[in-house]
């Protein structure tokens, strides 16, 4: 015998809903039969929540009884909690490996092999691009995070404006091959004050603070990772200058 459900949701000109096109997608995953009913007004939205007694839409109901919203049918059927929950370091991991896997095709598609110096350096110079883009897409809130646990940013707050465009002009300069006295020292600089901001704030001072790495409003803990990234500034400025 076929399960079946009642699906009500708001579809208009102007909205669709998308917890609503989830909530298809979930019940025809788990083998239901969707009767699927569109709320195509906000009049009709607005009867058929007076007449439910709930406060929003989309709403699902098997066998007569109403489960509820999204997060409702994934309780009923005993899924974990949708989005990010807490701290995570998914977005640095996503940066890191699609940098990685960058870096290994334009070696490749330069002659250099798969693997090479030029893929090290390649790597390390994507990543402070796409890191740097990250903080760019909203500096006010890159600084916020940024001026609580940077040294130099705490006490002269603008650093914390002009830190991406110095993170991204050693990236763009580094895949160009400009010269290394016009970039080392920046990538020494500012990843010799990162690592040691980091260091003391999360290995001396032991605070628990979110790391402005990828954004100001990331939930990507400070600690090893976000130390991490500034050594490979510093090993970056050290094998510019040495080579």
């Amino acid at each position: 015998m076929s399960k079946s459900a009642e699906l009500y949701r708001m579809a208009t000109d102007e909205h669709i809903c998308p917890f609503g096109l989830k909530s298809k997608d979930l019940l025809e995953r788990e083998g239901y039969d969707v009767n699927d009913h569109l709320l195509s007004s906000r009049e009709q939205t607005d009867k058929f929540k007076a007449k439910h007694n709930v406060e929003t839409t989309p709403q699902t109901f098997i066998a007569d009884k109403r489960i509820g919203g999204y997060d409702d049918l994934r309780d009923y059927f005993d899924k974990p909690k949708a989005g990010q929950q807490g701290t995570t370091y998914t977005p640095v991991i996503a940066i890191f490996a699609v940098a990685f896997l960058l870096s290994l095709a334009f070696s490749f598609a330069m002659g250099h092999g798969l693997i090479s110096m030029k893929t090290v350096e390649l790597f390390v110079a994507l990543t402070m691009a796409v890191l740097a883009i990250q903080k760019l897409q909203d500096l006010f809130s890159f600084s916020n995070s940024f001026i609580t646990y940077d040294l130099v940013a705490m006490k002269v707050v603008r650093y914390a404006y002009v830190y991406p465009f110095l993170e991204a002009f050693v990236g763009i300069g580094m895949i160009a091959g400009l010269p290394a006295y016009s970039i080392a020292p920046i990538s020494l600089f500012i990843g010799g004050v990162g690592a040691v901001s980091v260091f003391k704030a999360v290995y001396i001072d032991k605070r628990e603070l979110k790391c402005a790495c990828v954004g100001g409003d990331s939930n990507v803990p400070l600690g090893f990772i976000s130390l991490t990234e500034n050594l490979f500034m510093i090993a970056a400025g050290i094998w510019m200058l040495a080579r």
